[in-house]
């Protein structure tokens, strides 16, 4: 375990180092991101954050791989998973220094999903031993498992809209996953998990909101991550022939975005946009026009995740016989909080004359308030 600290400790510096050299070269390079209607940042930032932590990340685990460190009774695709990882990470830099259409970043998505269904990784039946409730999935385990990957990227980069919020809910859903794997004894799936942790820290330094955010993650670390984070329940399936963490936990660890990404589809789909249209309705923007700032954001949001992490947790570990009971709360709890937000948003904003036209959008963004940025209610 000495080692392992040490090596994450190592993560931890070395991303640091590499977030400093990356803002540096963005400054150099005026590489910031884009201001528009649909931001809440009003200052020049650069986004390439992702480069720096997750090029610590790959550094250090390459250096692993090629001097031998991984136990030989790990199962894990390293071929495939590192390649499919790299396609991730370079159309990520790619998109954040000129962006891509949507349909060519869901189509590298697609691509790189389908890398891991290759070499057999993925969902291979639904079921709730407790409640006597098994289902196999067959044939419909590759279409599962490409939209489970996909959804899980996009949802997410959704959800990065506010300093340190996607960084610290990746932060923690990892730690969530990196407890999972410890107990059940898997310590290379818990140190690619810890390195992870480790290399978001570094990144969290330069993204955390006091006073403001030096540095975004961009796409390129807001889409590594979510594909890392769908990716990690399948770290054992080659060893048991299923998943070692099956969808209905995977899916509650990652509850706050999955459920902030039904929404805006849904939002999307009932004013007739398109569902990769971007609008200024998430969750971080209704905590806003609620008088949040990004640090109460964080906050709210952090303490969410680690109560319904911890739930799942400890159905997957300790508290197996209460395992249903759990997740029945974790999902009840996420489900509440959207609806209590939902209500007191459209409260909130029934009243307000929202604009309708780009030009207004402008006038409106350069308020003096986060509430007036504020457009219609889910």
């Amino acid at each position: 375990m000495s080692t392992y600290i040490l090596i994450g400790f190592a993560t931890l510096v070395l991303s640091a180092l590499f977030m400093f050299l990356v803002l540096r070269f963005a400054h150099r390079k005026s590489l910031y991101d884009q201001i528009d209607e649909r931001k809440v940042h009003t200052e020049l930032t650069p986004r390439l954050g992702g480069v720096g932590f997750i090029s610590a990340y790959m550094f250090v685990v390459l250096v692993l791989t090629v001097s031998g460190f991984w136990n030989e009774s790990v199962n894990l695709s390293f071929g495939s998973v590192l390649l499919a990882m790299m396609l991730i990470l370079v159309f990520g830099i790619w998109d954040d220094l000129k962006p891509l259409r949507a349909r060519y970043k869901f189509g590298i998505q697609c691509l790189a999903a389908l890398l891991i269904v290759v070499a057999g990784y993925g969902f291979r039946r639904l079921s709730l031993p407790e409640l006597g409730w098994r289902l196999e999935l067959g044939f419909i385990r590759y279409p599962l498992t490409i939209l489970w990957i996909v959804g899980i990227i996009n949802a997410i980069n959704l959800i990065d809209g506010i300093d340190g919020l996607a960084g610290g809910l990746s932060f923690i859903i990892l730690l969530c996953y990196s407890l999972i794997y410890l107990y059940l004894g898997d310590e290379q799936a818990f140190l690619l998990c810890v390195l992870l942790i480790a290399a978001i820290g570094g990144f969290l330094i330069f993204n955390a909101p006091v006073p403001r955010a030096k540095i975004f993650m961009g796409d390129t670390g807001s889409q590594f991550l979510g594909f890392f984070i769908a990716i990690i329940p399948f770290l054992e399936s080659s060893k048991t022939e299923s998943s070692a963490i099956s969808l209905p936990f995977a899916a509650g660890i990652t509850l706050i975005p999955i459920f902030d990404t039904f929404a805006a589809i849904w939002r999307r789909i009932r004013d007739g946009m398109k569902i990769y249209e971007p609008d200024r309705k998430h969750t971080h923007h209704k905590l806003l026009a609620l008088g949040l700032n990004a640090i109460k954001i964080d906050l709210v949001l952090y303490t969410l995740q680690i109560v319904v992490g911890a739930s799942i947790v400890l159905s997957l570990t300790v508290l197996q016989k209460y395992k249903t009971l759990l997740v029945v709360f974790a999902y009840g709890l996420v489900s509440v909080f959207f609806t209590i937000l939902h209500f007191m948003y459209f409260y909130k904003t029934k009243h307000t004359v929202f604009p309708r036209d780009k030009q207004e959008i402008h006038h409106v963004i350069a308020g003096p308030s986060p509430v007036s940025k504020t457009v219609d209610p889910l």
